[in-house]
């Protein structure tokens, strides 16, 4: 029989054993926490936490290190060595390459990444997990009913098509056989433990009982934060919006930054100027490390990591399907101006030292994020291979990566890494800061000593202040480092635009919700409302704050320069 909503209180759901799939970013540090606070759900005795991971070349060996009590995550990561090593001593955390583990489970997190492959998504992976996960399950006790938890992130209405629709394929019926609900994630290299602490977090299912059984676990490790209980849809389009929008919002800031940098304008004394009076500030600006926030972010040599780059997609993915024009999409159009930010970064560079043809360029920095390991779509990678292309010659460091990073055999640059910090400024007559990794900026003095030739020092990364190069014999720029203070017209102008994207992608997402509903919202529960959107965006720590939508709208100019984003809004706007 199914499930019937009331059935919260009578329901037998005991948690005896969790399992974890997939023991990346987001898998460990959740398969530790969980281990660490003993989930004593309807059991005298604390559930056993067991990571499954499969015995691939490449991520097998994490097995045998987690069965060690070693993190498998590197960069820096406070506290999970030493909670991990913990819990595999007490007896609570182990590994696995078998699948067999998960058939007794009473919860399981699927923490396997998906990606976007052209404008689809590229969920190979998943679903090869999910095989092995519903072979398992076909042997479960009879009684079991598992609660399956997808962290990964997920294209509007995966879950109630693909994913459920896959299990009935093993005769495996969402409310009667399991209970299947999504949780994404909403983890950051360096501040793992913190994150998953004190960030909101989403807790959805196809069924409305559910969210309440994730709810009865996660307060154990989510503790600092609030637990927000929707459907499946709502937290799938949340999820893939907040990505999306910070999309838009660095492709706005970039498009400002390179009006900025062409008129010698300081762009950091404008962003705070208009985030102040979008009442959307940070500390970002002057702190490297600090994690921006605001209306206008940050621009550097280009937008890295696995979601950005692929969420906006994820989000438009049933309405390209069903074959809309995506030309006035801000969510789609901010890629393009993104992936162009690393030859922009080349060409800013050369307007100050020349051209970088023949020179040799030390490129600081391999992974997205600081202080991270994670190269996933780092655009250094891109610089490096504009730069080869056009006859420099490059090395590439980073503290964290390993030299044998797949994204490193990928991109046929094994050859141009070093973890020796000397070794890549040796010789060199440019340095460009790509990661703001603490190191660079505690280790400034090592750098500028790299050697006589070193001309000039270009910060794509925000780390640096010009007044630190003062008397040090050599050149500094970046992106963002005009001399002139912006004008009270340019301030209100970029405002101005902002407002007009803002809205944008209001009118846009709230285009999206619609369309879903009218296909994949099959009962009432499951449906998008756009208050609850905006609540639960707003949610989300990096600032995504969706406005009511608003039509028409008009892009405004300002010295002959006009938004391509703002261009877009006014265009859908009308049409």
């Amino acid at each position: 029989m199914p499930l019937s909503f009331n059935d919260e209180t009578d329901f037998d759901w005991r948690v005896e054993k969790i399992c974890v799939i997939g023991p990346g970013i987001v898998g460990m540090p959740m398969a530790a926490l969980l281990a660490k606070v003993e989930i004593c759900e309807r059991s005298e005795q604390p559930a056993s936490v067991v990571v499954v991971q499969r015995d691939s070349i490449t991520s097998g060996w994490k097995v045998p290190a987690i069965n060690a009590g070693q993190s498998v995550i590197g960069g820096i990561e406070p506290d999970l060595d030493s909670i991990i090593s913990d819990a595999v001593a007490a007896g609570l955390l182990s590994a696995s390459h078998d699948y067999s583990t998960t058939s007794d489970a009473d919860m399981i997190l699927v923490c396997v990444q998906t990606d976007k492959d052209g404008l689809a998504p590229d969920y190979g992976p998943l679903f090869s997990c999910l095989d092995n996960l519903a072979e398992a399950l076909t042997k479960k006790p009879p009684e079991n009913i598992p609660l399956i938890v997808i962290e990964s992130t997920l294209a509007p209405s995966t879950m109630n098509t693909l994913i459920r629709e896959h299990f009935e394929r093993y005769n495996l019926v969402e409310g009667k056989d399991i209970l299947l609900g999504n949780s994404p994630n909403r983890v950051m290299p360096g501040r793992l433990l913190e994150r998953i602490a004190a960030s909101d977090k989403l807790v959805a299912g196809l069924h409305p009982l559910t969210p309440l059984l994730i709810e009865r676990v996660y307060e154990k490790i989510v503790t600092e934060a609030q637990l927000f209980k929707t459907n499946s849809m709502t937290a799938e389009l949340v999820k893939t919006l907040e990505n999306a929008y910070r999309d838009v919002r660095i492709a706005f800031a970039t498009e400002v930054v390179r009006y900025c940098d062409r008129n010698d304008i300081d762009f950091f004394a404008l962003r705070d100027e208009v985030n102040r009076k979008v009442t959307q500030s940070d500390e970002a600006s002057g702190d490297a490390t600090a994690v921006p926030s605001g209306a206008i972010l940050v621009p550097t040599v280009g937008v890295g990591g696995h979601c950005l780059p692929k969420d906006g997609i994820l989000l438009w993915w049933r309405k390209i399907e069903a074959g809309f024009d995506t030309s006035n999409s801000l969510i789609i159009h901010s890629r393009t101006i993104n992936d162009e930010s690393p030859l922009h970064a080349i060409n800013l560079a050369e307007s100050v030292f020349g051209a970088l043809s023949g020179k040799r360029i030390a490129l600081l920095g391999l992974a997205y994020r600081f202080d991270s390991e994670d190269t996933r779509n780092s655009p250094t990678f891109d610089l490096a291979n504009l730069l080869l292309d056009s006859g420099s010659r490059i090395a590439i460091h980073d503290p964290y990566v390993k030299p044998t990073d797949q994204n490193l055999a990928k991109h046929d640059l094994q050859g141009y890494f070093t973890n020796s910090l000397s070794a890549a400024l040796s010789d060199a007559d440019v340095v460009i800061i790509c990661t703001g990794h603490r190191v660079y900026l505690s280790g400034l003095a090592e750098i500028l000593l790299c050697g006589s030739k070193l001309i000039g020092l270009f910060d794509g990364a925000n780390v640096y202040k010009s007044n630190q190069f003062d008397g040090k014999g050599v050149e500094y720029a970046g992106i963002g480092r005009g001399k002139m203070k912006p004008s009270e017209e340019l301030v209100h102008f970029v405002e101005d635009s902002f407002r007009v994207v803002e809205h944008g992608v209001a009118n846009e997402v709230e285009d999206l919700a619609k369309f879903l509903n009218s296909i994949y919202a099959p009962t009432e529960f499951n449906h998008i409302e756009m208050d609850d959107v905006r609540h639960l965006a707003g949610s989300c720590v990096t600032g995504c704050v969706i406005t009511q939508s608003k039509r028409p709208l008009t892009a405004p100019v300002f010295d002959g320069f006009t938004s391509q984003l703002a261009l877009c809004a006014e265009r859908a706007s009308n049409g």
